[in-house]
């Protein structure tokens, strides 16, 4: 088996000036990272959030597979943030232009949880578990 060190989750943007902002505010943190072709920003327990645009990714692989623009208006990623106050990080991310799926409400599987999707159409879920409701914000 193999440990672990870390794991990041790249979502591919169209504007990463504009993703990196969005994210910035959600998040109410700086980027760790924010260069041309990639912005990070440090989630918990060492995960990160990577911001790359569209044409880096296509540039990266060629002709092997679809341009990820031709994959707008799909929902191909799901990004599960378990905060102490996901109705503020709801509001946050509203305010930045993302759109409401579904308000933060109680769920079957013991979470309070809220969904809307980023201006890239990725699926942000903002939820903290009811039983332990100290996680960190």
């Amino acid at each position: 088996m193999i440990a672990m060190r870390c794991a990041h989750f790249i979502f591919f943007v169209r504007d990463q000036a504009r993703s990196s902002l969005f994210y910035q505010a959600v998040l109410e943190q700086a980027p760790r990272l924010d260069v041309p072709g990639m912005t990070e920003f440090e989630l918990a327990d060492g995960a990160v959030l990577g911001l790359m645009p569209e044409d880096g990714v296509a540039r990266l692989l060629g002709d092997s597979l679809p341009h990820p623009s031709r994959a707008h208006g799909l929902i191909r990623s799901e990004l599960y943030l378990l905060v102490a106050d996901p109705q503020a990080y709801q509001r946050r991310a509203l305010a930045c232009g993302a759109r409401e799926i579904s308000p933060v409400q109680p769920r079957n599987w013991g979470h309070d949880a809220g969904y809307v999707l980023d201006p890239d159409e990725h699926l942000l879920a903002f939820a903290s578990n009811v039983q332990c409701k100290d996680a960190p914000s």
